[in-house]
């Protein structure tokens, strides 16, 4: 399965675009990585727990979406976006959410 950001493969014929494929990825707040998190927010610097995090949860996007894809019988998806954000719960915290979105193609 080819997986690509671009719309276009170079050499391959499209035979047929299968649908949009979307896949998400929800994941809850930690206390204790909050709490890393914010001593960074005050002396500066990157949060490596939250972007393992997120890294973790976009392989894991992609992941679902291949699997979607290949429901739908493709064999490669085009144009994949993935986007992060947040969403914010009550005041207990807030859930980070990525999502991945692409084209199921069926391609030669």
């Amino acid at each position: 399965m080819i997986l690509t950001t671009t719309d276009v493969i170079q050499g391959a014929v499209i035979d047929s675009y299968l649908g949009i494929v979307t896949a998400e990825v929800v994941y809850g707040s930690n206390f204790l990585r909050d709490f890393f998190a914010s001593i960074r927010d005050v002396i500066g610097g990157r949060t490596g727990s939250y972007e393992r995090l997120f890294e973790e949860g976009q392989k894991k996007a992609l992941l679902e979406l291949e699997q979607r894809a290949q429901q739908l019988g493709a064999n490669a998806v085009i144009g994949i976006e993935i986007d992060t954000g947040t969403i914010n719960v009550d005041q207990s915290g807030v859930l980070m959410l990525i999502t991945a979105t692409g084209t199921a193609v069926r391609m030669r």
